[in-house]
């Protein structure tokens, strides 16, 4: 085994001390000590070896670490935590027996608070790295009072262990199924719903699909509660047309499990990481699952997108509606609108709501939540705000408020270009991601917009993940 390297920097003199040697000696399955600085955006440990970041999963800020280099890059190498030498007072155990293995998680090894701190880091550091912003108008995050137990829906995979049939994720990085029944950020009833159905799969001998061989019927069980009606709605995704004794099934999950509402089959056939196929059958009960944000109904079919911490939703929407500062006068373009969630929040303040979102689906959810929630000044478009955006511009309908709620990949360049050109008075930006997010406002900061405050806000405790609204307004 290779001695342990020590975390040096330069003396003072003309050259470094041999002992250290220089950044290219550094060779996978080499020990080394590292001080860790901060968390970075995927939960690891950050910190310097020899001018390299490097990261280490698992270590915390103020740490000292010792750990086993598994990849060098030019400018950062990645290590395995193997020892602790000076530990971290936020560092505390994991409450989950399968935390380590299972990677839904990153930071439950870090007490709550400590969370919070270093994602307001996390966000301080995108700005300064890609905007070269070091004085940010950054609000302290707004977290959760109890941080567990906060997801309306799981998507877990069947699949056995043995004799046993277990319901989980894959291990990052492997075919390795973890049993994660009892997920402690999952709601209870999550939980419980999940657990029963696969007892029943088991007790009617429904065949469990295998991944490798292809062989077998259902593949993944999708839970979804209502927080405010309690209803659950499941689905069985399939790589079959018919279920085995599914009359059965269905009056099981009946009896057993009377908070189901909604009984649905999904079907996916295809040798492919997506959960959903393109076909969904009703089995039983409602076709929808019926939610409330505030005072904002909506529809929810098995496939459609609904926030999952929908405590931690009304606290982003309403950080949204506070930036977008409505008198009832404006027109507001939602350019990535999905279900229409954002949008609907801010219709009772709006003159008028213009939603665009690429798929059809998601845009006839949009509509029929409107009608549900009585919202007549919001209307949902199918395309792309690239384009709708200066048509409407050119036709001289210009939007007072655009709100972006971009994937992670952030706002593609054309539309930050449509933007810029549309001049709105405010920019309200929702973000997944501090990176894209930084490196958006860069652009946007470029064509005239002013960052005036960001609100970052903690939708899934326990993870890496935070969520912010940005509001830019027009210099």
């Amino acid at each position: 085994m290779n001695k342990v390297k020590p975390h040096g920097r330069k003396n003072g003199a003309s050259r470094p001390r041999p002992s250290l040697g220089t950044a290219e000696d550094v060779k996978v399955g080499d020990r080394i000590v590292v001080t860790i600085k901060r968390i970075g955006i995927n939960g690891e440990g950050v910190g310097y070896y020899k001018r390299k970041a490097a990261f280490i999963d698992g270590a915390l800020p103020e740490e000292v670490v010792k750990a086993t280099v598994t990849k060098v890059e030019s400018s950062f190498l990645t290590a395995k935590l193997v020892g602790i030498e000076k530990k971290s007072p936020d560092r505390v155990k994991p409450p989950c027996p399968v935390y380590e293995s299972c990677g839904g998680c990153q930071l439950q090894h870090m007490s709550y608070p400590a969370q919070l701190r270093a994602k307001e880091e996390i966000v301080r550091e995108s700005f300064s790295r890609y905007a070269k912003l070091t004085e940010l108008p950054l609000r302290p995050i707004l977290g959760m009072e109890d941080p567990w137990g906060y997801r309306n829906k799981s998507q877990l995979q069947v699949g056995r262990e043995g004799d046993r049939v277990i319901t989980g994720l894959y291990s990052p990085g492997t075919h390795k199924l973890v049993d994660i029944a009892g997920c402690a950020v999952q709601h209870p009833v999550i939980n419980q719903v999940t657990g029963q159905v696969r007892d029943i799969l088991i007790e009617l001998n429904i065949p469990i699909y295998h991944e490798r061989s292809r062989q077998g019927v259902v593949r993944t069980i999708v839970a979804r509660v209502g927080r405010q009606s309690g209803e659950v709605q499941v689905t069985l995704i399939t790589a079959a047309d018919r279920i085995p004794q599914q009359q059965e099934l269905v009056k099981r999950i009946r009896v057993n499990l009377p908070m189901v509402t909604t009984i649905a089959q999904n079907i996916n056939k295809a040798d492919s990481p997506l959960i959903f196929g393109e076909k969904t059958v009703l089995l039983w009960g409602k076709e929808r699952l019926d939610e409330m944000l505030g005072e904002v109904r909506f529809s929810l079919s098995p496939r459609a997108f609904f926030q999952l911490n929908p405590e931690q939703t009304v606290k982003l929407y309403d950080a949204v509606s506070e930036a977008a500062a409505l008198t009832g006068e404006e027109l507001v373009v939602d350019a990535y609108c999905g279900s229409g969630t954002i949008g609907l929040w801010l219709a009772p303040q709006a003159h008028e709501v213009r939603g665009v979102e690429l798929i059809p689906e998601a845009v006839d959810d949009a509509r029929r939540n409107a009608r549900d929630s009585g919202a007549d000044n919001a209307r949902f478009y199918v395309g792309r705000a690239e384009k709708l955006l200066p048509e409407w511009v050119r036709s001289g309908i210009r939007p007072d408020v655009v709100v972006v709620d971009p994937p992670r990949t952030g706002c593609e360049r054309p539309l930050l270009d449509a933007v810029i050109t549309a001049q709105p008075e405010r920019l309200v930006y929702v973000s997944c991601n501090p990176s894209t997010l930084a490196k958006d406002c860069k652009v946007l900061l470029d064509g005239g917009f002013r960052l005036e405050w960001i609100q970052p806000v903690d939708m899934f405790p326990q993870t890496s993940h935070v969520e912010c609204c940005a509001l830019l307004t027009r210099k």
